[in-house]
């Protein structure tokens, strides 16, 4: 199937799963976004879907800004609108790839509309498998990367995954279309140049993207499996309270650790938003410490052993800082609900802490525990306490969960 052929396809699933009418399309001017912005214009010529395109300049080679404009002037001559996105926050602390790619799909979930196309290929499939491989991942890591999934509000697709990287530019050249080769793309100090290497050492022997992508599919499959057993047994042994995810202590252990880990690594991930579940080795010993009534930390959690239960709640020290207006989102999940007719000027949120609970006399009879309780979101007036709804203290207001990936339950299934 040529790429345009398989984008066409690709697309029009994802049409008949969600309809929309416009599409961005990221583009850093290389041979795959290429390939996928001009199969994209011509596809939607076709269909009379919009098309706009993005480009992210990370700042990180002098080349980029250049590169940048070399796509504005393609866009222009396509009469696609095209916008640059600049990312200036590097800081020189931790993973520099790891930083650049979130800032990449940060800055790509604010321009735009509708969803996101990005060009990832059959061999992106492939050198993902083995470096997740080379990494020790489970199943869930190591299964196919995703074509069609929601993030940071907006939905995000991915329609040549079953082309291969050469395909796609045997059909640019075909169209007399150019492309940027970006140097870092074989520079082999970094990991997914060294597997692209590998993989040409394994082509011979069978083990070839193409072969790859497919185990990789068909462990993304067996992921689905596991999170379906996993959401049944959610159903039965899991309930949150206050924000908090609680399972009946007793059951956790007769369960397969596979489904024990996903379950609360789960719960630790939707409580704390992060994007990458913990470690095993940490996840279990977390575990095992409050299945044995005591306490653990976890990814910006507290597990607690109490009552029968195993409680996953926010940590105070991982949202000690965060503020927000009472108009947002705090910590990315609660929503604060005013009284009719009050005002909300100068007010925000944040977590009640030590200081704000001592100023709600009725917290015990909540019935919550205090790590909840002091990590629960208040309205500030300054360094004023206005109101505390989770801890017995709500003065008209209310707090609700309302969070992006939806209920615990039904977010432990892919979608």
């Amino acid at each position: 199937m040529t790429p345009d052929a398989a984008l066409r396809e690709a697309l029009a699933a994802a049409q008949d799963r969600a309809p929309f009418d416009h599409v961005t399309v990221a583009v850093s001017g290389g041979g795959d976004s290429m390939a996928l912005l001009l199969a994209t214009h011509d596809w939607a010529r076709e269909t009379g879907i919009g098309v706009s395109a993005v480009t992210v300049d990370h700042g990180l080679r002098p080349e980029a800004a250049g590169e940048a404009a070399q796509v504005a002037a393609l866009c222009a001559t396509l009469g696609l609108a095209h916008e640059t996105r600049h990312w200036d926050g590097w800081d020189n602390q931790g993973n520099l790839q790891a930083a650049a790619r979130d800032a990449r799909y940060d800055l790509l979930a604010a321009s735009g509309t509708g969803p996101i196309l990005l060009g990832h290929t059959q061999d992106d499939v492939a050198e993902t498998f083995l470096m997740r491989l080379a990494r020790g991942s489970g199943v869930d890591g190591l299964g196919h990367m995703r074509a069609d999934w929601s993030d940071r509000g907006r939905r995000w697709l991915r329609p040549l995954l079953g082309v291969p990287r050469a395909a796609l530019r045997d059909w640019l050249r075909g169209k007399g279309a150019t492309w940027i080769e970006d140097p870092s793309n074989d520079d082999p100090t970094y990991d997914r140049v060294k597997m692209r290497s590998a993989l040409d050492l394994l082509g011979p022997l069978g083990i070839d993207a193409e072969r790859l992508a497919s185990t990789a599919q068909t462990l993304r499959e067996a992921r689905v499996a596991l999170e379906y057993l996993a959401h049944l047994e959610a159903r039965r042994i899991a309930r949150v309270e206050a924000g908090d995810v609680v399972f009946q202590a007793a059951e956790l252990p007769a369960l397969p650790a596979e489904t024990r880990d996903r379950l609360v690594a789960h719960a630790i991930g939707w409580v704390s938003g992060a994007t990458y579940r913990p470690r095993r080795r940490a996840l279990q010993a977390a575990t095992q410490a409050a299945l044995a009534g005591g306490k653990a930390t976890l990814g910006g959690c507290v597990l607690t052993g109490r009552n029968a239960t195993l409680r996953v709640t926010r940590e105070l020290q991982a949202v000690a800082g965060v503020h927000a207006p009472v108009r947002d989102l705090w910590d990315g999940r609660w929503r604060m609900v005013a009284p009719p007719g009050a005002s909300t000027q100068n007010l925000t949120i944040r977590a009640l802490g030590e200081a704000g609970l001592s100023l709600c006399p009725s917290w015990r009879d909540t019935g919550l525990p205090r790590d909840t309780l002091l990590a629960s979101p208040a309205v500030f007036e300054g360094d004023t306490l206005v109101a505390a709804p989770v801890a017995g203290a709500p003065e008209g207001w209310s707090a609700e969960i309302n969070h992006p990936r939806g209920d615990y339950l039904p977010s432990l299934l892919s979608h």
